[in-house]
C-alpha cells in the first residue's frame, strides 16, 4: 500500500479544490425542495462548477458515471444517479460533490431535508454527522485508521444504527480514489498509522436498519439498503497536520464546530 504524503504546494491546491466543493453544497441548498428533480440539481451544480468556478465535476464520465454529482435519496446509500423523478416532502437526500481544480480533487457530501421530515429521519442524519465529526476529531499523527473506524462504529451501534462496510473513505489528491482505504468500522490499534501530509476522506454511511447493501443491476452504480430502511452519509476531505487535522471542505455553517 503506497500512501502519498502531500507537499505544501499540493496541500494548497487541495485547499482550493476543497473550498470550491464546499461552496457547491452551499450554493445548491436553496434549490433542494419538493418538486425539484435530481436532474435539475445536477444541471445547476454542473453549470456552477464549470462556469462559475472554472473547475471540472469529477464524477462525470468517471468509470462511466453519467452525471456530475451523486444524489442518494432515503434508502439509497451512495452513488445515486440524478434522474427526472421529483423530490417529495419528507425525503432525505445526500448530495455528493467532487470538483477538480488545477489537477487536484475536493470531495464532500451533505445531507439535505426536503421540506419537513419525520423525527426518526432527523435523528439518523444527526447521528451520521456525529459519526463523521467524531472520526475527524481523532485525526492526528500516530493515530491508526482502526482507532477511527472503531470509534465511528461504536457511536453508530450504541444509537442502534449500523455501519455500511462495502464502501469507505479513501485517499485523495491528484487521483480521485487512492490509498489508503478509510473504513468506518474496525479494531483499535490496527490499520495504517497516520502521518502529517496524508490526505483522505472520512464519509461514514449509517443505516437505520441492517448494514447490508445491494448494488443495482440496472445501472451498476446505485447502492441501496437491502431492507429498504433509510441511510445517511456525510463526507469531508482533510489533511493530517503536525498537530491534528485541517478540513479542506468545511462549510460556513460548520465554522467553530470542528
Amino acid at each position: 500500500m503506497t500512501v502519498t504524503l502531500k507537499t505544501p504546494e499540493q496541500i494548497e491546491k487541495m485547499r482550493v479544490a476543497g473550498r470550491l466543493a464546499a461552496e457547491v453544497l452551499e450554493m445548491i441548498e436553496p434549490h433542494v425542495k419538493p418538486g425539484v428533480t435530481t436532474n435539475q440539481l445536477n444541471q445547476i451544480c454542473h453549470d456552477y462548477i464549470v462556469n462559475e468556478q472554472d473547475a471540472i465535476p469529477a464524477p462525470l464520465n468517471y468509470n462511466g458515471f453519467p452525471k456530475s454529482i451523486c444524489t442518494s435519496i432515503n434508502q439509497v446509500v451512495c452513488h445515486g444517479i440524478p434522474n427526472d423523478k421529483p423530490l417529495k416532502q419528507g425525503d432525505i437526500i445526500n448530495i455528493d460533490i467532487t470538483v477538480i481544480k488545477d489537477g487536484f480533487h475536493g470531495d464532500t457530501s451533505k445531507m439535505f431535508f426536503v421540506g419537513k421530515i419525520q423525527p426518526h429521519m432527523q435523528r439518523l442524519v444527526d447521528i451520521a454527522q456525529e459519526c463523521l465529526y467524531l472520526g475527524i476529531r481523532m485525526v492526528k499523527p500516530g493515530v491508526r485508521l482502526g482507532d477511527i473506524g472503531h470509534a465511528i462504529q461504536q457511536h453508530a451501534e450504541k444509537n442502534h444504527y449500523s455501519v455500511v462496510r462495502e464502501y469507505c473513505g479513501h485517499g485523495i489528491g491528484e487521483v480521485f480514489h487512492e490509498e489508503p482505504q478509510v473504513l468506518h468500522y474496525g479494531r483499535p490499534g490496527t490499520g495504517l498509522e497516520l502521518k502529517a501530509g496524508m490526505t483522505f476522506t472520512i464519509e461514514p454511511m449509517i443505516n437505520a436498519g441492517k448494514r447490508h447493501t445491494k448494488l443495482s443491476k440496472r445501472d451498476g452504480w446505485t447502492v441501496e439498503t437491502v431492507d429498504k430502511r433509510p441511510s445517511a452519509q456525510w463526507e469531508h476531505t482533510l489533511v493530517v497536520t503536525e498537530t491534528g487535522y485541517e478540513i479542506f471542505t468545511l462549510r460556513s455553517e460548520e465554522q467553530g464546530k470542528l
